[in-house]
């Protein structure tokens, strides 16, 4: 290893960012490298047409973890965002015209819930109570302390509070115990798919994701969630990182079982110390390491996460029966999740869902219109689509069921209008197979499955990201860059 090369991190995402602050931070020189012509990987922007859009995550839960990364290279958040509670953090519709709003104040949310189905009261705080006890049972465990490997995870807690995260059963089966209102249900089996997978396979472990969001709440980025991204990269930078876009990695360099550097699509080559990946693993092993694919093929025989298809609508109206965030049902959440991962086509019927900024940042879209950023879960690539044959198609339907949703006349009101598949995806951020949260965690041993923060082939060599542990959305990423940060500081001083 030449400690005295640079720390180079491939990718310039929330968890590699938040592994150069924290790096940087301790007095390691760290070289960050992203492909892109900005940073940020999916948390990021589109700008056209006057409108804005955030092309990725559009909701932060946890801030606490954001305020303590800053904190660790002696920051204040506030002095670098302003982050705004989202009221209500949801609004959801059902094709029969059934409205729900998730609001944070809790007051509001119970008469939400007498509203639409008072005999669920008493099953919602029992639920509340519940995932509880799974969060408390995994922060530890899996979040503030994520594992490298079987032997690291089995600890005397988590022997203790294992059978409290509920493995054995799925989302839906835990959801169906505690709500008997088919809306409420459906409601709470979409958290499954804030890591890609789907509530009908996924352990109820992931019941914790509805609780973190109930209680720590839904919160924006004053100026867009882009915003994010620009303070962690102006606070890497001040504290001495060469942040390096338009800079794509071609290979990582190898001897002896250790890694020695990086060479770029250029040819240009670049010692380091130590290398982080922030990129799907699947990918980096693939393409990044030609001496890693056995590797690359055990991870290609796992199943992958749902991708998205993406549509950014630019509206020369307003409709003002849309929030910030809005979740369209489909009629049978069964059928829409079997078209996906069992059958791997998109699904007829999806759940649509819309982020509409303009709605809190007036300066998204020109005055009297809206910006509509639409995501649908789709499959991750796979010979039954072709998308670059289906793609309008697939939006046009999508479009026609927004406006039998109540948006009327939507398609006539489109003044910019871009589709992003999940080729797209594939393409842009270097992700296996277009899947947005790296592997799906439909199976109760998946969390042991995914590649370990510290890699085995290579000693140097690191992951971090959604695509390691713990897993996906910002809270994670950002602990992931923590966790990874403190493998690499001990591992320097080996």
């Amino acid at each position: 290893m030449n400690t005295s090369a640079p720390i180079i991190i491939i990718g310039a995402g929330l968890g590699g960012m938040a592994a150069a602050i924290r790096l940087a931070a301790q007095g390691r020189e760290v070289t960050l490298l992203e492909k892109n012509e900005r940073v940020g990987g999916k948390l990021n922007l589109l700008h056209a047409a006057g409108y804005t859009f955030d092309t990725g995550p559009s909701l932060l839960t946890m801030p606490w973890v954001l305020e303590e990364l800053f904190a660790s290279a002696g920051r204040q958040l506030s002095d670098y965002l302003t982050l705004v509670p989202v009221e209500p953090t949801c609004r959801y519709t059902w094709p029969d015209g059934t409205t729900f709003n998730a609001w944070q104040h809790l007051p509001q949310l119970v008469q939400e819930l007498e509203r639409l189905s008072p005999d669920d009261l008493p099953g919602f705080f029992q639920f509340l109570a519940y995932s509880a006890r799974i969060y408390n049972a995994v922060a530890d465990n899996f979040l503030l302390r994520p594992f490298d490997g079987i032997s690291e995870l089995i600890t005397p807690r988590l022997l203790r509070d294992g059978p409290r995260i509920d493995a054995l059963r799925s989302v839906d089966r835990a959801v169906r115990a505690y709500f008997r209102s088919p809306y409420l249900r459906q409601l709470f089996n979409r958290y499954a798919t804030y890591n890609g997978s789907s509530p009908y396979r996924s352990p109820a472990t992931f019941n914790v994701i509805a609780y973190i969001e109930l209680t720590t709440g839904g919160w924006y980025v004053q100026g867009g969630m882009y915003q994010l991204a620009q303070a962690m990269q102006r606070l890497a930078e001040e504290l001495g990182v060469q942040v390096r876009i338009n800079s794509p990695v071609g290979q990582i360099l190898t001897r002896n079982g250790s890694v020695q550097g990086v060479r770029l699509a250029s040819g240009e080559e670049l010692p380091a110390s130590q290398v982080i990946v922030n990129a799907d693993p699947r990918y980096a092993y693939a393409a990044l390491l030609p001496e890693a694919q056995n590797t690359a093929a055990r991870l290609a025989r796992l199943e992958p996460s749902c991708s998205g298809f993406m549509l950014f609508l630019g509206v020369n109206r307003n409709y003002p029966q849309l929030a910030h965030h809005n979740i369209f049902f489909s009629h049978d959440y069964p059928s829409e999740f079997a078209a996906i991962f069992n059958t791997h086509v998109p699904a007829a019927d999806p759940t649509i869902y819309i982020a509409a900024t303009s709605l809190s940042d007036p300066s998204h879209a020109p005055a009297g219109h809206m910006n509509l950023f639409i995501l649908v879960n789709t499959p991750a690539l796979h010979r039954r689509i072709n998308w670059p044959r289906e793609a309008d198609a697939y939006g046009d339907m999508i479009i026609q069921r927004l406006e039998q949703a109540g948006l009327t006349h939507l398609s006539q009101h489109l003044s910019y209008r871009e589709t992003w598949t999940p080729q797209t995806i594939a393409e842009r951020y270097n992700a296996a197979d277009g899947a947005i949260y790296g592997l799906a965690s439909n199976n109760r041993f998946a969390a042991f499955l995914r590649p370990p923060l510290r890699a085995r082939e290579q000693r140097g060599l690191y992951f971090v990201g959604g695509g390691t542990h713990p897993g996906g959305g910002i809270p994670l990423v950002l602990l992931s860059g923590r966790a990874v940060a403190e493998r690499v500081w001990e591992g320097s001083r080996e």
